[in-house]
């Protein structure tokens, strides 16, 4: 009978970057290559399907099943890959001058590559708490597989210790990020020649309405700073696209577009959200319906993840200052998979190699020094879960 592989860091990255994992398409041959790799050293996985089958999610423990643990959260999705301008193929990874390219080698795939490839090492440390790998899809799209693999391991996984999404943060450790709410509004009007914009509603002139609530809020919230590191330290509020109407003097009747909400942890983007619809039901459709009974306001929703707030006296944030030597934190404006662990009731921080600024970018990098840290970072954890 064969070894069972092993990987470096870098190797395993190679190998997960050569799967185009795309949010658009499926991720279950990297899933199905996770799996394999973990059988072979008698690992085995849970792996939660979407409805569909088309994609996975995929936890497994390495130790004992006892409480304690720590868990290594990582996305298997990447966004696309399609601009011009790339050096070499995004699903090949290359080092040039102490830096490995590829879609994903910074944004999220290093970190993963880290956890799966000590797994040997966390096998043959003997630990005391175990460690659980947890790979989700869909996070590039608004973390939609990670809530079923969090009420799977909910299930089946004694309360963990820390979480550690591993997010690129140049392994500074992050106990704060806002929220995100994101929706797309449709409004129906009734078109009618603009002379006689009296007898039609313009969904174009609708939507500016609605728009504008939006900036008002935004304003409203920007005078009322809330305390902490964020930056801006308020919920914001934007409309990122605006489409509508046909010709100048037609009366619009569709318009629509999409609002992003970022909330910080005090607050919800779903509170604001609902404001919206309030103020869209009550103090504008109304009106609208009043001319054309068959106009009207619709509001889809497109995604919805919840911040992460920083825990007073946090076991993940305590865990991963003493393991990367640190003695601050730092918070961010994007969002991540924590706020859904954390809402599970476990103490979650982020903490990954690799920059930020990269992420999505042309000849997406990370840098082999940040490899390194974060490879430096899992044998510490190793370490302490083996005492």
């Amino acid at each position: 009978m064969s070894s069972p592989r092993s990987f470096t860091p870098k190797e395993m990255l190679e190998r997960l970057v050569a799967f185009p994992t795309v949010s658009s398409d499926s991720n279950l041959e990297l899933i199905e290559f996770v799996k394999a790799y973990l059988a072979e050293h008698g690992v085995s996985s849970t792996v939660i399907f979407n409805e569909d089958g088309s994609k996975a999610n995929l936890f497994a423990t390495i130790g004992p099943m006892a409480p304690g643990g720590v868990v290594l959260s990582g996305h298997t999705d990447v966004v696309p890959a399609l601009e011009a301008g790339w050096t070499n193929s995004p699903w090949s990874l290359t080092e040039r001058n102490g830096r490995l390219y590829g879609r994903g080698s910074c944004d999220m795939k290093g970190f993963n590559a880290l956890a799966l490839a000590a797994v040997p090492n966390m096998l043959a440390a003997s630990l005391k708490a175990p460690i659980h790998i947890a790979l989700s899809y869909d996070e590039e799209v608004g973390c939609k597989g990670a809530p079923s693999m969090v009420e799977r391991m909910i299930e089946k996984v004694a309360t963990p210790r820390a979480v550690f999404v591993g997010e690129p943060t140049r392994m500074r450790v992050v106990n704060g990020h806002k929220g995100i709410v994101a929706f797309n509004t449709h409004v129906r009007g009734h078109a009618v020649h603009s002379s006689r914009i009296d007898t039609g509603v313009s969904a174009v002139m609708i939507a500016a309405r609605l728009v504008t609530w939006l900036d008002d809020t935004l304003a409203d919230n920007s005078r009322h700073p809330a305390p902490g590191a964020f930056e801006p330290p308020y919920t914001t509020l934007h409309c990122g696209v605006f489409n509508g109407g046909v010709a100048g003097n037609i009366v619009a009747e569709s318009c629509s577009f999409v609002t992003d909400i970022r909330a910080i942890p005090q607050e919800t983007g779903q509170g604001f959200r609902d404001r919206f619809e309030q103020y869209a039901r009550t103090e504008i459709e109304p009106a609208m319906k009043a001319i054309a009974p068959n106009s009207g306001i619709e509001i889809e929703d497109l995604s919805s993840v919840p911040g992460l707030a920083p825990e007073p006296d946090g076991n993940a944030e305590a865990l991963a200052l003493a393991l990367t030597g640190a003695n601050d934190t730092a918070v961010v404006a994007y969002a991540t998979e924590g706020g859904i662990f954390q809402n599970a009731g476990w103490s979650t921080i982020v903490v990954g190699p690799g920059d930020i600024a990269q992420a999505h970018q042309v000849d997406e990098y990370i840098e082999v020094e940040q490899l390194a840290a974060g490879e430096r970072f899992i044998r510490r954890l190793i370490a302490d879960l083996a005492r």
